[in-house]
């Protein structure tokens, strides 16, 4: 792999000190930056995404996912808990069931977003046409 230095990057010596001061005074401060990567690392993992994908429709319960996802129950909950600690899942107690939905639409917008991202970049499947 080579090497590369500044100069490698950016040839131009002029910098657009407006411009860079605009946009300094306009970004979050780096702990609001390093919670934001924190957040979306939450969506790296696939089973958390297909969990995710699943409450998107439905309200369910471990057993449900487990079935679902074709996991083992101790799995589902080991995901279950990550995504509630980064608040994007919320639960409830009916008797002795645990049922787990969204926490709220923001969740819905981001993983909607998601998909909307991805198909404006992905082809048109093999012999689906619009009618």
């Amino acid at each position: 792999m080579a090497k590369y230095n500044n100069d490698d990057f950016c040839r131009s010596e002029v910098i657009h000190e407006e411009v860079v001061a605009d946009v300094r005074g306009k970004m979050a401060d780096l702990t609001v930056m390093r919670s934001l990567a924190d957040f979306f690392s939450v969506f790296g993992d696939s089973t958390r995404i297909r969990i995710l994908n699943g409450l998107l429709f439905a309200e369910m319960c471990v057993c449900d996912l487990s079935a679902l996802l074709n996991m083992k129950q101790s799995a589902v909950s080991h995901q279950l808990r990550v995504l509630k600690q980064a608040n994007l899942v919320k639960n409830r107690r009916e008797g002795r069931v645990i049922y787990y939905s969204l926490k709220d639409d923001h969740v819905r917008t981001i993983f909607r977003e998601g998909f909307d991202h991805l198909h404006e970049k992905m082809p048109e499947p093999q012999g689906v046409r619009e009618r």
